[in-house]
């Protein structure tokens, strides 16, 4: 019996995917639950497993895209599970042995025949060792640099056929090499190969919502500056006794997550979106984390990011990027943010203007720490400072809300123990 595999729904608005890759051939032996192929839809890339065990029949090609309930495949349930695997192995090795063998003694008489009749055509082809004055003439035909000519145009890696000589016959003088230019237009040594392949539908999906975020919003962007020493401090002295305790590092984000919640109750305007004529604010931070993946940029979201700890945080960050590099992160986990925190630092970024994630209206870039001179106190000190980044939309943001997040996120990160540990480290830790 053949079953029909069709395509299952991978969450609520998603009316077709895109096979990815198909992790298995056609005619292939096919375990149940074995993952049989990778979908994108436009919200993230799902693995396809087989519902059953049995000889698979595909029904679509790599880079089709299939509404959610057509047959992507066939599986005969019925079919044998092959017998005999290793010794069909052997045999087929044994075979490719041989045909490797006589493919090579073959080559080699090739190339021994190939060398003799080469040979044999140069010995014909010898010029006589007297020229003949037409001969001597041609040597100095048009074009031909003399050998200081050459020596020039080839240190400048200008060809000689795209120079004009005013010598005799055409010849290449050393004043044409001096004077020769090589021609903006014209190809270097390197290699210049391209490739074109088609964006995963995910992609495509991403680069529609980023060109309607810069159409549909009055975004900007506001900057400051934040000195991470405090957090450095902090991280020193109980990254070892907190990761003993909860099997997870005590990272930048944890920080940045529990200051966003703080900013976001002081300015409940940053934590709202536009719906047609309507401003809707949230009581509640689900916090977007932005996270590089296999298949581009995925943002996970950090469900009541206002009831977690320090502890609940971290938790939280590592595990769902995890999911989202292993491409096991689900479209239910990356919808319905209402503020996204991104990371550029993580890959050197200085400074940036980071885009809305739409609906949301605002999105905090973090980015690199370098040491820096500051004044502290009247006195020049070396810090390690971080630029941050708020854009924002400005049709429900004004611009004293944003600097005065942006400026709450400052003071937090720079007085961790009274702002977000309530002056009582140990406690907020759970050491």
């Amino acid at each position: 019996m053949a079953l029909e595999m069709k395509v299952p729904s991978p969450g609520e608005s998603i009316t077709e995917v895109e096979i990815a890759e198909w992790l298995v051939e056609d005619g292939d032996y096919v375990e149940k639950d074995q993952a049989i192929a990778e979908v994108d839809s436009d919200k993230a890339t799902l693995e396809l497993p087989a519902e059953a065990s049995g000889i698979i029949t595909l029904k679509a090609e790599e880079g089709d895209a299939v509404a959610v309930g057509e047959v992507v495949c066939l599986i005969d349930t019925e079919a044998e599970r092959p017998g005999g695997g290793d010794d069909k192995k052997e045999s087929k090795d044994k075979k490719e042995s041989k045909d490797n063998k006589d493919k090579e003694e073959s080559k080699d008489e090739s190339s021994e025949k190939k060398e003799k009749e080469d040979k044999a055509e140069a010995k014909t082809e010898e010029p006589s060792k007297s020229s003949t004055p037409s001969q001597k003439q041609d040597s100095h035909a048009k074009g031909s640099p003399s050998p200081a000519a050459k020596k020039i145009l080839d240190e400048k890696g200008i060809d000689s056929k795209d120079v004009n000589g005013s010598g005799r016959d055409g010849r290449i003088t050393k004043e044409d090499a001096v004077e020769a230019k090589a021609s903006m237009g014209s190809p270097g040594t390197g290699k210049r190969g391209e490739s074109k392949k088609k964006m995963s539908m995910l992609r495509r999906k991403v680069a529609s919502r980023l060109v309607s975020v810069k159409n549909d919003t009055a975004m900007l962007t506001t900057f400051n500056e934040v000195d991470m020493q405090p957090i450095f401090n902090l991280r020193k002295k109980y990254k070892e006794e907190f990761k003993d305790k909860h099997g997870v590092s005590l990272g930048f984000m944890s920080f940045f997550t529990l200051a966003v919640v703080r900013a976001l109750d002081q300015y409940p305007g940053v934590n709202s979106m536009i719906d047609g004529d309507h401003q809707i604010t949230f009581d509640y931070k689900d916090i977007s984390i932005a996270v590089s993946g296999p298949k581009g940029l995925m943002v996970p979201v950090i469900r009541n990011a206002e009831n977690l700890s320090f502890r609940g945080v971290e938790d939280e960050v590592k595990r769902l990027a995890t999911k989202a590099r292993d491409g096991k992160i689900t479209v239910d986990e990356m919808t319905g943010g209402t503020f996204t925190i991104t990371n550029g630092g993580v890959f050197g970024s200085m400074l940036s203007t980071p885009i809305i994630n739409p609906p949301q209206s605002a999105i905090l870039g973090m980015h690199n720490i370098v040491e820096r001179p500051v004044a502290i106190d009247g006195h020049v000190e070396i810090r390690p400072i971080m630029y941050v980044a708020l854009s924002y939309d400005h049709r429900i943001i004004d611009g004293k809300e944003s600097v005065g997040f942006l400026v709450a996120i400052k003071e937090a990160i720079e007085n961790p123990e009274e702002l977000l540990m309530d002056k009582d480290v140990k406690r907020a830790l759970e050491l």
